[in-house]
């Protein structure tokens, strides 16, 4: 987890406020599958508590977790941007409390209000390029200890 990805530092308080007046809790159990890459992106989640794994799925190779998030960290950022379409799987692998957001209102809140659809650009711009970096080094360290067997 690090302090880009958690949404308590990322959003001034105006538009956080407006973002959690469209969240609802929810929770999920170990082994609950959130999403699978190429489903519709229609919602995403703010982890409270317990731990999300992102995983993607490599031919030959199946599923390779990419980043273990938890509290306070956005999981899913496919909602934002067209054709709205999962780019990865997340697995609850640790009982989880979150803030659940309908994907359709919160972007209708982004149209409505262009310096709140800037915040939560940056806010999301940050996580991808945040999960890019990470994707990057967890494939680069499983490469290199491929090559060393």
């Amino acid at each position: 987890m690090t302090h880009v990805t958690i949404l308590a530092t990322v959003l001034p308080a105006e538009h956080r406020n407006r973002l959690m007046g469209c969240a609802r809790e929810v929770a999920f159990t170990p082994g609950t599958r959130l999403f699978e890459e190429g489903q519709p992106a229609d919602r995403f989640w703010v982890v409270r508590t317990g731990v999300v794994d992102l995983d993607l799925r490599r031919p030959g190779h199946g599923a390779t977790v990419i980043e273990s998030l938890g509290h306070g960290e956005l999981v899913g950022c496919s909602w934002y941007f067209a054709p709205h379409v999962w780019k990865l799987g997340a697995t609850i692998t640790h009982p989880v409390q979150a803030w659940e957001f309908d994907a359709d209102a919160v972007r209708a809140l982004c149209v409505a209000d262009p310096a709140f659809d800037r915040a939560v650009a940056r806010w999301v711009g940050r996580v991808v390029a945040h999960r890019l970096h990470a994707s990057r080094a967890r494939l680069s360290a499983q490469a290199d200890g491929a090559e060393r067997r």
